[in-house]
């Protein structure tokens, strides 16, 4: 029996695809994008999330921990990594639900009874389910018999990706996705290694190859201040998308600061926490120039 690992199933989702969708999302990623609006999809094992807003400092983490990896100072909660075995016997005994493992080992079937669950919202809405992340297809064997079985019940699939896997798995899967949604960040391979940690060569070549098999794709663009927003990030950009097959459009995700409270609650470094949100007015300018481009695009997904 085929088994995953992921972090959450998110119900109602309307950002994920069209319609009314269930989101999936798997937990492991090869990128480690500065911006990450999903902090806890990057690593591939389990996590302990603390949240410290919720914490009452009643000292019952402390006690029972059995690595003596969670201590009090000053007042605050405080757990060394090096010592934690992630074991969630903290979790269990946090009366305010501050502490939380985060990631969990599900089947095919366990998470195809949550999608059917759902399965009236998505006839009403043209809606669907959506494989998210992190990246799904690290998780390819699994994600290949989740989406075969979506495809038996008729129930629209798409697959959000960063588009970094070797082409066959991409293939493969590809059989079993009626929709893309694709993220390109930026032409600049140099920038593209620092900012994510991997060479953005695979993954454009990747979208090369889906559009040439006519499949349906949405590619999504984060709008990076200090990344890619500069006028001749804009322009490799405009550059490339207009040598493209005909893609399903363009989707500019403006940069948002949603995540910050998730960094600090699993203790990652978190690099753009100072770094603000664009302006309504940068957002409209970029859209225009791609506009002005014959480009199909569109702020938000």
């Amino acid at each position: 029996m085929k088994t995953a690992f992921i972090f959450d199933i998110r119900k109602y989702s309307i950002h994920d695809g069209p319609g009314i969708r269930t989101t999936v999302f798997f937990k492991g990623c090869p990128l480690i994008c500065a911006w990450c609006h999903n902090p806890e999809g990057q690593s591939p094992v389990f996590e302990v999330m603390y949240r410290e807003g919720r914490c009452i400092r009643c000292g019952a983490c402390v006690e029972e921990c059995t690595q003596d990896a969670v201590r009090m100072n000053d007042n605050l909660v405080v757990t060394n990594p090096k010592e934690c075995i992630v074991c969630g016997t903290c979790t269990e005994f946090c009366f305010s639900d501050a502490r939380e493992i985060i990631g969990k080992e599900v089947t095919v079937e366990e998470v195809m009874t949550e999608i059917e669950k759902d399965i009236p919202f998505y006839e009403e809405s043209n809606g669907g389910v959506t494989f998210s992340g992190g990246e799904p297809l690290l998780q390819k064997d699994f994600l290949v018999e989740i989406a075969r079985a979506c495809k038996e019940r008729e129930i629209h699939t798409a697959l959000d990706t960063c588009g970094f896997a070797k082409w066959e798995a991409l293939e493969e899967v590809s059989k079993y996705i009626d929709l893309f949604l694709y993220d390109v960040k930026i032409i600049d391979d140099k920038k593209h290694k620092h900012f994510t940690g991997v060479s953005n060569k695979l993954i454009l070549s990747n979208l090369k190859k889906l559009l040439n098999l006519e499949k349906k794709v949405t590619i999504r663009i984060p709008l990076i201040p200090f990344f890619n927003d500069d006028e001749k990030s804009i322009r490799e950009m405009i550059d490339f998308m207009l040598k493209l097959p005909n893609s399903n459009g363009i989707d500019i995700l403006p940069y948002h600061r949603i995540a910050a409270e998730k960094y600090k609650s699993l203790n990652i470094n978190n690099d753009l926490r100072n770094v603000k949100e664009h302006l309504k007015d940068k957002i409209i300018s970029v859209e225009k120039i791609f506009y002005e481009h014959g480009l199909n695009v569109k702020v938000g997904g």
